[in-house]
């Protein structure tokens, strides 16, 4: 009795414990604080962006969401007021252009070298040229003195030749361009002429000077008109070879021109204007103009110039105390938030996950703004997964872990979007909504029923900010309703392809895996069913036994099925050592000291924990099969010791005769150990009734409890009950009464039972004794089963 007191005492110090949040090691209590800071360390580095958070985006006409302050005085640049400075400084620059004044003197050396040519040509071919000139004002020569004619003819010559060059000059004497249409445009502002034989520039506002080509030929022809003796086939060939020699002499430098823009362009500061700290730049509710816009970019835009160092550290301060904090709360108060380094590995991949997965949708956003402009920006935000962490935690983890979840992440999307209240609530809900619709999720498809409730809570929420706000029924409305309603399907689509990475590369074992388990084709039920035929027909039985318990205690239904399918496969590696796979065989235990027996009896759940390893059944399976014992005793076999036992020898050790342990962590556990019990107890009852069947679980039930064996898991006397009652009914379905029927074959049946029953009840409590205490119960057990409500 007082070795019971003792076990009661340690369990219950050791739930205590529990419940206080001392259950870790020092050694891996740090490790979680540094998995929790390195945690807030990457979140933060991943939320500030270059420029600091991400501000809201508007539009001119916009309502204001919250109120905008600058953090600090800035020097804003007013690019609109820049760029028309800097428009007007391009535009004072003077066109360039370059005057060759040598161009005439040039034209005219060629012309006159050209007539030359042609006279001497005509020489060769002695065809008298038909010298222009008048030959009368030559002085007469004497008869065959060729030397007097050569004289006249060459004086002749070059009085032509230099007329021939005044003419030129005259012509070329103004400015020419090569097309007077375009050069109209700068003759209005004037133009800077820069010569090319001084490289001085003037500039120059008359340009009525200014002539074209065309002017210019009609001023050489008047010229050599003017030459007297030309006739006027010379002049046309004079004119000719002048049209085709002619060539601007102001001709516009484009290239040094438009470097001459670019250089004053360059040259115009930048217009700022102040921004005081704390001024005012939008109030919550104001219609927003162009200037607050400029100022709230400028603001995003330069902040990050400024203080980025300041603003990292303190948002990394707020994302660890709020970390630190809701750890230690849930840690301290929520008994089952019992985070092992795995776990919160998970949930920092997570959270790290899914704030990149915004970031992201972000990134897209703003890609799509450009391309759909008559869609707000702020519009796209809805479509963006926010509740994908929390229904993968839910999932994989627990509600309670969730909600942790959910709290954390929805503070942490305010601050990515800039403070945003709206965000957080909307976040909040959505996150919400999915995780209590992924509760005990069986089937691919529930995924996306939760997904589909989403898009409604999302819907309703945005219709509830919108009012909040005051905005009319727009268009807008209706798009925000609709990236709120893809918002749900997304999230189901994501989590649905993350799923079975998070089980495979974390080893958690979700509803989903636990269906696939469940299969009765598995190869390692298939082995039990062949090697230990008694053993797996008790575990279906178990197994319907413990899912029936766990849906009325709100337990976990298929996770009680599936681990009762698997609690005793360690009896397939020696299974004919347990009495239900005899089939008629001898006892083996009969040849067996009872400290042996209850030595194979406890091995077989230790094998079954390794070959659950083996199989990766998970670690949910693996404790409850560690578990389904806890420390309760062997009695059948610590009874036959007893009575064996000699006072002269060493006395018999209860200690020896229990199960190693530990006691069920979890109301799962713990009904896989009542119905174990309780299934195995059942098939001693010689007359099955109702009302035997009643006072044999709540025996069975009650000796658990006084026994401690349920002092750990957190099923209160209310559920005992209800499971009591659960069991009840379906071990009544099995063992129900038919009516005799006359045939001689069931006779005969009903003559030799007694041989089965004798082979059954080798190591259970005997027959005799559990009807003794059936029809005349001891007073401390009455007493035991009134204190427990169930006399």
């Amino acid at each position: 009795m007082k070795k019971n007191s003792s076990r009661n005492e340690s369990g219950r110090k050791s739930r205590s414990t529990l419940l206080r949040g001392d259950r870790l090691f020092p050694g891996e209590r740090v490790q979680q604080r540094l998995i929790l800071f390195l945690s807030a360390l990457l979140l933060t580095v991943i939320i500030i962006p270059k420029s600091g958070f991400v501000a809201d985006s508007y539009s001119p006409g916009d309502i204001s969401s919250r109120d905008i302050k600058a953090p600090k005085d800035l020097l804003i640049p007013d690019l609109p007021l820049t760029e028309k400075k800097r428009l007007e400084a391009e535009e004072a620059v003077l066109p360039l252009y370059d005057y060759d004044a040598g161009s005439a003197r040039e034209i005219g050396d060629r012309l006159v070298e050209a007539l030359a040519s042609m006279q001497a040509e005509a020489a060769r071919e002695n065809d008298p040229v038909d010298l222009p000139g008048d030959k009368e004002n030559v002085p007469p020569a004497a008869p065959g003195d060729q030397a007097l004619e050569k004289s006249q003819a060459s004086y002749a010559d070059e009085r032509i030749y230099q007329d021939l060059r005044k003419a030129v000059t005259a012509s070329l004497h103004d400015k020419i361009v090569g097309n007077l249409q375009l050069f109209e445009a700068d003759r209005q502002s004037g133009i800077l002429i820069r010569n090319l034989a001084s490289q001085k520039e003037e500039q120059q506002n008359d340009l009525t000077s200014v002539i074209g080509p065309g002017e210019v030929q009609e001023r050489f022809r008047k010229e050599i008109a003017k030459i007297e003796g030309l006739s006027e086939s010379n002049q046309e060939q004079m004119a000719a070879l002048f049209q085709k020699m002619l060539r601007p002499n102001l001709t516009f430098n484009k290239n040094e021109t438009e470097a001459r823009k670019r250089k004053a362009k360059e040259e115009v500061k930048p217009v700022l204007f102040q921004v005081k700290k704390g001024e005012m730049i939008v109030r919550e509710g104001e219609r927003i103009s162009e200037e607050q816009i400029r100022k709230i970019r400028a603001m995003r835009e330069t902040g990050s110039d400024y203080s980025a160092l300041k603003m990292g550290v303190g948002l990394f301060l707020s994302i660890i105390l709020l970390v630190f904090a809701g750890h230690r709360y849930a840690n301290v108060n929520v008994s089952k938030y019992r985070l092992k380094n795995s776990d919160m590995v998970f949930l920092v991949v997570s959270f790290v996950g899914l704030i990149i997965l915004i970031k992201v949708a972000i990134f897209i956003s703003t890609a799509l703004e450009s391309a759909f402009p008559y869609i707000d920006s702020s519009t796209y935000f809805y479509a963006f997964p926010f509740a994908v962490g929390a229904m993968l935690v839910r999932i994989v983890l627990n509600s309670e872990t969730a909600l942790i979840f959910i709290l954390v992440s929805s503070f942490l999307f305010g601050l990515l979007f800039g403070d945003n209240l709206f965000i957080s609530l909307y976040a909040l809900v959505g996150s919400l909504v999915g995780a209590q619709w992924v509760r005990h999720c069986k089937e691919r498809t529930t995924l996306y029923q939760a997904g589909l409730w989403i898009s409604l809570a999302n819907m309703a929420l945005i219709l509830g900010i919108h009012l909040i706000a005051g905005r009319a029924f727009d268009l807008q409305l209706f798009y925000k309703m609709a990236f709120g309603f893809a918002g749900g399907i997304i999230c189901a689509i994501i989590v649905t392809g993350t799923i079975p990475l998070a089980e495979f590369f974390f080893g958690y074992t979700t509803d989903i895996k636990l269906l696939e388990l469940a299969n009765l084709n598995s190869p390692l039920l298939r082995e039990l069913m062949i090697r230990a035929p008694g053993t797996y027909h008790h575990s279906i039985i178990v197994g319907n036994l413990a899912e029936a318990g766990a849906e009325a205690i709100n337990a976990n239904p298929l996770l009680a099925r599936v681990a009762a399918y698997y609690h005793d496969i360690g009896k397939i590696r020696k299974p004919l050592y347990f009495i239900e796979n005899l089939g008629g065989q001898d006892n083996r235990h009969d040849k067996l000291a009872p400290s042996m027996s209850a030595l194979i009896l406890m091995s077989h759940v230790k094998d079954g924990t390794e070959m659950a390893r083996e199989n990766r059944l998970g670690e949910p399976l693996i404790e409850i099969i560690h578990q389904h014992h806890g420390t309760s005793l062997i009695k059948f076999f610590y009874d036959k010791a007893k009575n064996k036992e000699d006072t002269g020898v060493q006395q018999v050790d209860e200690r020896d005769y229990r199960y190693p342990g530990p006691r069920p962590q979890t109301r799962e556990a713990a009904l896989i150990m009542l119905a174990d019990a309780v299934e195995a107890a059942s098939r001693t009852l010689t007359d099955p009734t109702p009302a035997r069947i009643k006072g044999m679980v709540q025996k069975i039930t009650n000796n658990f409890f006084t026994d401690g064996q349920l002092d750990e898991c957190e099923l209160t006397l209310k559920d005992l009950h209800k499971i009591a009652r659960s069991f009840h009914s379906i071990l009544t379905g099995i063992f129900h009464h038919r009516v005799d029927y006359p045939e001689p074959a069931f006779k005969e049946r009903e003559k030799e039972p007694s041989k089965k029953k004798k082979i059954e009840n080798l190591y259970r409590e005997p027959p005799k004794e559990i009807q003794g205490k059936e029809t005349r119960p001891a007073k401390g057990g009455a007493e035991d089963l009134k204190r427990l409500g169930m006399s």
